[in-house]
């Protein structure tokens, strides 16, 4: 573990960061008090950007899970009975209206 004043971070932040990518983490520092820490990514953590900004949305609560992945859209629901047959049910209940 390292650690790095503000000043040297903002001087050599690629350096820095390349060492948490190689698992190290750094402390960073301001007038000798720690603020941040730089660390490699947690092994859950996905390398694709996007996957990791969305399981963080789906963690905090902004967004739910499908309920069951990869099935797809539900299926449209059969239908009740046909239009005649409701057309036919609608005339003989107003009778001779």
């Amino acid at each position: 573990m390292r650690s790095v004043g503000l000043k040297q971070l903002n001087n050599q932040l690629s350096a820095y960061v390349r060492l948490a990518a190689a698992g190290e983490t750094v402390l960073v520092t301001d007038r000798d008090r720690v603020v941040a820490e730089i660390a490699p990514p947690r092994p859950e953590r996905s390398p694709i950007l996007a996957d990791a900004l969305l399981a963080d949305a789906v963690r905090k609560g902004w967004l739910r899970p499908p309920a069951l992945p990869g099935t797809g859209p539900p299926a449209a629901p059969a239908p009740i009975m046909t239009l005649e047959r409701l057309r036919g049910l609608l005339d003989d209940v107003r009778g001779d209206r």
